[in-house]
């Protein structure tokens, strides 16, 4: 078992100076146990998503190991475990408070203060900085600004939940292919989580909501669903200016 006490001083200062509910749960378990297994994760700490808990501390610059030990069923299940501390970022003793602020008013101010997905402005504090090219494929980025992207809390769940489940998050790592995605660089893509999808995000506010709703009584009135409803009126429209 690995024990505080083998570990260095400013690594453990490190530890100590993350607040956050999740990645402190996480943290704090491999602090007394040595590691900490998915059934842990769930079932003393109630999260259903390991990965993502541990994709947590990594974004803290705390290195993680991902291993497999046998569960309580027999089967094998992942435990993560403190990684190559040489290649903690120590830097970061302080936390990420000073350095996403820097990183976020840079950000805000090459791009407005708006969701890179969803393109809805937005206050500050509903705004996130997440990597534009996942942890788990490239590691941790140069502190650049063009790394990182500023999300709102859905943008950020979705880009998660597809990532997470995309063949070259779990298997290939290649950072091309992310950087070819939807999710990094929502302007300019090619795949979304390596499938041929395209996809355009609408929003209706203020005065515009008027809209939005005269567009939904006629969808309906049609007995559809809006999204489908408003794939016709694109394509037909395209239709009539072709024929024109």
């Amino acid at each position: 078992m690995e024990s505080s006490q083998q570990l260095p001083d400013d690594f453990i200062q490190l530890c100590n100076s993350v607040t956050a509910k999740r990645p402190k749960a996480v943290i704090s378990h491999i602090l007394q146990y040595g590691f900490i297994t998915t059934e842990d994760l769930k079932e003393i700490y109630g999260y259903n998503h390991p990965p993502r808990a541990a994709r947590d501390v990594r974004e803290h610059g705390i290195p993680l190991e991902t291993f497999r030990v046998t569960g309580r069923d027999g089967r094998k299940i992942a435990a993560y475990k403190f990684g190559d501390i040489a290649k903690t970022r120590f830097s970061r003793l302080s936390g990420r408070t000073g350095l996403s602020k820097q990183i976020k008013d840079e950000l805000i101010r090459r791009y407005g203060c708006k969701c890179f997905i969803y393109l809805e402005k937005l206050g500050e504090r509903e705004l996130q900085i997440d990597h534009r090219v996942p942890f788990e494929v490239d590691g941790e980025p140069g502190l650049e600004p063009e790394n990182f992207m500023l999300l709102c809390g859905s943008a950020n769940r979705a880009k998660s939940w597809s990532c997470e489940h995309c063949e070259n998050w779990n298997t290939i790592k290649d950072k091309s292919i992310c950087l070819s995605c939807y999710w990094a660089y929502p302007e300019r893509y090619t795949h979304i989580a390596m499938r041929q999808i395209r996809r355009i995000d609408i929003i209706w506010e203020e005065e515009d909501v008027e809209i939005y709703e005269r567009l939904k009584q006629q969808a309906v009135k049609l007995e559809k669903e809006i999204p489908e409803f408003v794939k016709e009126i694109i394509e037909r429209e395209l239709f009539q200016n072709s024929d024109g």
